[in-house]
């Protein structure tokens, strides 16, 4: 089964946040765009509703989470590239946002070894979006030797 995903963020003003992730190369399907709404366009499956946060309670019973003091989702978006990696959170931060670095995010960034580049940065609303770029290959042949000596315990 094919599922789409639409994750639903709060944000202060959607004007701005249309400006932001347009200056990250990310596209809108209008077709889900108001006045309080951008729907950013991952790919065909995935998109990442922006909602003004009184639209955004329209949604919820309880209260937003205030994102400058607690973490409540990581989003994470792959890339081609180490490179392309790098030119996002580069242009993310060039157009507001911030970079974003914690000892878990270096810790995991040193066990994922070689074969792996991440990055992330805060939006303009203090959303974190992580940036990935993985060889698989690389990271199969790491991991198989550990899968095989698990299963045969």
């Amino acid at each position: 089964m094919s599922r789409m995903l639409f994750a639903n963020l709060p944000v202060e003003d959607i004007t701005a946040t249309r400006v932001f992730f347009d200056r990250l190369g990310f596209t809108f399907n209008e077709m889900f765009c108001d006045e309080n709404t951008a729907c950013l366009e991952i790919n065909e499956q995935t998109f990442v509703m922006l909602l003004e946060k009184p639209r955004f309670q329209d949604f919820i019973n309880d209260e937003i989470c205030d994102t400058s003091s607690a973490r409540e989702v990581l989003l994470c978006v792959s890339a081609d590239s180490r490179d392309a990696v790098d030119r996002l959170v580069d242009d993310a931060i060039t157009a507001g946002g911030t970079e974003w670095v914690t000892a878990g995010s270096k810790k995991a960034q040193e066990e994922m070894g070689e074969f792996s580049h991440t990055r992330a940065f805060r939006d303009l609303d203090n959303h974190v979006w992580e940036v990935m770029w993985m060889d698989v290959a690389a990271a199969a042949k790491q991991w198989a030797p550990e899968s095989e000596a698990a299963t045969q315990a």
